[in-house]
């Protein structure tokens, strides 16, 4: 395990085996991605480039590295296996910068690049080693000495310069939340808008799709072509997804489902069955699912995943395998307050709220929104017929499609309202 702070030299990881939960290798890393970001920050490390035994080439978040050691990369969860696709603004470590020649005489190479954990899964590039071939570079290095350690800012490669291309807007976004890149997309003139848009990942450009009013999501989704559209769409809650879908013409949603991967578009598939205004249409097939055997420390581990929306990790349901959606038999729900008052060893199965009634799928949204008021929740669980757990309705889908389907234009308009008075 890196412990946060501590550097890891890039070099050292190329080539390295990727392993998963299991131990079993899946691949090598062949490089690392990173992108530039605005106003002097580091450049940020975005995951890694995975070589798998059919010489296909996959992207690993970081969220997903667990631990790099000298003799390994460990991950945790599944991994998306579509074939990896560079977008413009970002750079691949090994091929762009190692060994790259650098100073007004180019004497001086990028020999290798450090990158260090500064919070939980989240990398950032620090030190540079730079060797020099002889006389005085730019840097002051001469000779064939040892490679000497700077800082990144001393690179130009590696700081962005001030402007409003795609790559500054994209650098911006890095650090923005969903709602704040969907404004400034909203905002853009539709020549850059589009080139904003090719420029970023497929789970920053999803998640900022959530949050645009209805006619411009299917706007921006239509315009993308296909096998593009549909990634994105996988990237996106599978009830957002399920909104969009029904609001496209048959064929091109059936074009697009029959694009994702199989899971990913069966969750979809379920969601559209269901009325939108009910629970099954509102719920997200992903909630906290854990075994009858599993304990308050195993439960805490699990809404820790720092994926998981507050409301989502407020709470979790304990079911009989399978459990993924729909689950064997639903057997109750546990509350997180609650789990964080008891002794880790403790079976969760011990603690549920006896108090606490399921949704049917087939409920309207003012029996959800009432359901939610009575019982001071933000999610609640929802069970078939059968008794499996089908999934969970969180209170931000429930205030969503209650308040005006044009309620996010207005903020957004308002928004910018507010700033040209500001100006």
């Amino acid at each position: 395990m890196v412990a946060k702070d501590s550097e890891v030299f890039i070099s050292r990881i190329i080539g390295l085996p990727i392993v998963d939960a299991v131990g079993d290798q899946m691949g090598r890393v062949k490089d690392v991605v990173c992108h530039l970001r605005a106003d002097g920050m580091a450049p940020r490390v975005k995951g890694l480039v995975a070589e798998l035994f059919a010489r296909a080439r996959i992207f690993v978040p970081m969220v997903r590295v667990r631990s790099i050691s000298p003799s390994q990369v460990a991950i945790l969860g599944q991994v998306d296996t579509r074939r990896f696709q560079r977008r413009d603004t970002e750079l691949l470590v090994s091929a762009d910068l190692l060994d790259r020649s650098i100073g007004r005489e180019r004497r001086t190479r990028i020999f290798d690049i450090s990158m260090t954990q500064v919070r939980n899964r989240e990398w950032e590039l620090s030190s540079v080693a730079l060797r020099s071939s002889g006389g005085a570079g730019r840097f002051g290095f001469g000779g064939r000495s040892e490679p000497q350690v700077v800082s990144w800012r001393q690179i130009p490669d590696l700081i962005l310069r001030t402007g409003r291309t795609p790559a500054h807007l994209v650098a911006e976004f890095s650090d923005m939340l969903p709602a704040d890149i969907a404004q400034e997309l909203h905002d853009l003139e539709p020549d850059s808008l589009a080139a904003v848009v090719r420029a970023l990942d497929d789970e920053t450009l999803a998640e900022a799709i959530e949050e645009l009013p209805e006619d411009e999501q299917i706007e921006l989704i239509s315009a993308l072509d296909t096998e593009r559209a549909a990634d994105v769409l996988a990237e996106m809650d599978p009830d957002d997804a399920a909104d969009l879908i029904k609001d496209l013409p048959a064929e091109v949603a059936e074009d697009l489902l029959q694009r994702m991967e199989p899971d990913e578009a069966s969750d979809v598939r379920r969601l559209l069955m269901y009325e939108e205004f009910t629970a099954g249409g509102m719920m997200t097939p992903e909630p906290v699912i854990l075994d009858t055997g599993a304990s308050v420390a195993q439960a805490l581990a699990n809404v820790r995943n720092e994926s998981l929306t507050p409301a989502l990790a407020s709470m979790v349901f304990v079911c009989r395998p399978p459990l993924e959606t729909p689950s064997g038999r639903y057997v109750g729900a546990v509350h997180t307050q609650r789990l964080l008052r008891e002794p880790p060893t403790t079976m969760v199965a011990s603690l549920l709220d006896e108090n606490l009634e399921p949704l049917t799928p087939d409920e309207p949204l003012t029996q959800v929104s009432r359901f939610f008021a009575t019982y001071n929740l933000v999610v609640a669980p929802v069970v078939g017929t059968k008794g499996q757990l089908l999934g969970a309705v969180t209170v931000d889908d429930v205030l969503d499609h209650m308040l005006p389907d044009d309620w996010r234009g207005d903020q957004m308009d308002e928004a910018e309202a507010i700033e040209m008075t500001d100006a």
